[in-house]
């Protein structure tokens, strides 16, 4: 099935908007009065060379490759942090992630978050008539009144940081607790065993999110834990 609504990729625009001091004004500007849907993918640990449409002889990625085909690719792109949390803090914000406190990986219970006076795009657009969603990781803080309905986003559904700060970890496993999978800001589940159906749940979530939102504007943040290690796969996609 294809889906056909707008949406704009606006890992830049967002950004620099964000950073300005008239960010609202200037976001306003961008979206009316059009109001596109704004979906950004983001995926842990994903290399350059990971996709087909940049070059890989082996990984097969055939529709990531018809986005790259039918929209604009960028060769020559910069992130604020190459490394978990302060990307993403970064990302959310338009801010430096030194600037905000954020730095490196955060692990569970770290004191360092992304704080309430940080403006995220969840934040600027609701405002705006959007409906906000995040699956997947978060990983800027894991206590209750840090998780993402709290920074904007109406529905969450994830791990609150990497998935592999778990007991299974090969060099460390007692220096983390059992990983949680939270709907809301509320622990459903424990993944002790795999994690063979996360990326399924994540990309389940946000499709009916899309379909619940089509007639009005949304902004949907899917934040894929894979494909950073501990690797698992549904058995749809096994081998």
């Amino acid at each position: 099935m294809i889906y056909k609504f707008r949406y704009f990729v606006l890992f830049f625009f967002l950004s620099t908007l964000l950073a300005c001091s008239d960010g609202k004004k200037n976001i306003e500007k961008l979206i009316d009065p059009t109001r596109p849907n704004i979906i950004i993918i983001f995926t842990d640990d994903q290399g350059y060379q990971d996709l087909g449409s940049f070059g890989s002889p082996d990984i097969k990625t055939p529709n990531l490759d018809q986005m790259a085909k039918e929209g604009i690719r960028f060769s020559n792109f910069y992130d604020a942090q190459p490394v978990c949390s302060a990307s993403r803090a970064g990302l959310l914000t338009g801010c430096y992630p030194n600037r905000i406190g954020i730095h490196g990986a955060l692990g569970p219970g770290a004191k360092a978050v992304l704080n309430h006076d940080e403006i995220t795009i969840a934040e600027l657009v609701k405002p705006l008539g959007y409906s906000t969603a995040l699956f997947g990781k978060w990983h800027l803080g894991d206590s209750k009144e840090y998780l993402p309905q709290s920074q904007g986003f109406d529905e969450y559904f994830g791990l609150p940081y990497s998935n592999d700060m778990w007991p299974k970890h090969p060099e460390n496993p007692e220096a983390w607790p059992r990983l949680p999978l939270i709907e809301g800001d509320s622990i459903i589940q424990y993944l002790d065993d795999d994690q063979n159906m996360l990326t399924t749940w994540y990309t389940e979530k946000a499709i009916d999110f899309i379909e619940r939102n089509n007639e009005k504007p949304f902004f949907l943040y899917l934040a894929h834990n894979m494909p950073h290690v501990p690797l698992f796969v549904s058995d749809k996609f096994r081998g």
